[in-house]
């Protein structure tokens, strides 16, 4: 059967999905050996040539939107360079300890390079200005000891990126001691195996739950919304989180309509 992945919106102009966990958005020099692509996918459910607006990084899931010609994409990139129509990102994601109430962390970032596919860039680049802003939704406290605590805690929390530096939440969680859960790059061994192992979620928990723009034709304000996959879905159950979602999303789950944008 035919890989589609969830329509989140669409018209003559944009189209947006739900891309899932371990999904790369086009072709990479980093990851030769994979065969499935986002952008080669959707190509081929709608019929037409697709232009990526953003990336997402391949372990996280959420909203993925695409121009529909390269005319959109010009306009659409060049909102990003507009103070006043920049995209509002928000991320959901369960991170290590109880992560404080309210926290905007303002700390530049070095542009993270590979040697394959970056290998042409300029290797000595300043660190450039990153603000992210944190709220914690919700925590929990485990009878599980995991590196010598007889409890483990973890939290569920919203983020939303200022700007768009490579791996930005994820190296800003590990900035304030409290990293991704799944990360294992910048997150805690023992800890991303014991959900894989224990809660069956063997994935990075970083979520593009909600984005904000404004239509670059229209000028009408548009709101996406990204439902969670089961990995996240048994996570809220477990520990009683469902509530706690912002309303849009939590209504998604509710109702269960994961590939309809609200």
């Amino acid at each position: 059967m035919t890989e589609t992945l969830p329509i989140l919106y669409q018209d003559e102009h944009l189209v947006a999905v739900n891309k899932p966990s371990g999904l790369l958005v086009h072709r990479s020099m980093i990851d030769r050996h994979e065969t499935r692509f986002a952008m080669q996918i959707l190509r081929d459910q709608i019929g037409q040539h697709v232009f990526p607006l953003h990336r997402l990084d391949k372990p996280t899931s959420g909203v993925l939107v695409f121009a529909l010609s390269s005319e959109t994409a010009c306009l659409m990139n060049q909102q990003q360079e507009t103070e006043d129509r920049k995209w509002h990102k928000g991320y959901l994601a369960v991170v290590r300890g109880w992560a404080p109430d309210n926290v905007f962390i303002d700390h530049p970032l070095k542009e993270k390079l590979d040697k394959i596919a970056d290998k042409k860039a300029q290797q000595d680049k300043p660190a450039q200005s990153a603000q992210t802003q944190l709220t914690r939704l919700a925590k929990t406290e485990l009878d599980i000891s995991i590196e010598g605590f007889d409890k483990s805690r973890y939290s569920l929390v919203w983020t939303e990126p200022q700007q768009g530096r490579k791996h930005q939440i994820r190296r800003h969680c590990k900035h304030i001691s409290h990293p991704i859960i799944g990360d294992a790059k910048h997150g805690r061994g023992r800890h991303n195996r014991y959900f894989k192992e224990h809660f069956e979620c063997p994935r990075l928990l970083l979520h593009a739950a909600s984005l904000r723009f404004t239509h670059p034709f229209s000028g009408a304000p548009i709101q996406l919304w990204a439902g969670l996959d089961e990995c996240w879905q048994g996570l809220l159950k477990r520990f009683h989180w469902q509530a706690q979602l912002p309303e849009p999303l939590h209504r998604i789950e509710l109702e269960g309509h994961h590939d309809t944008p609200r």
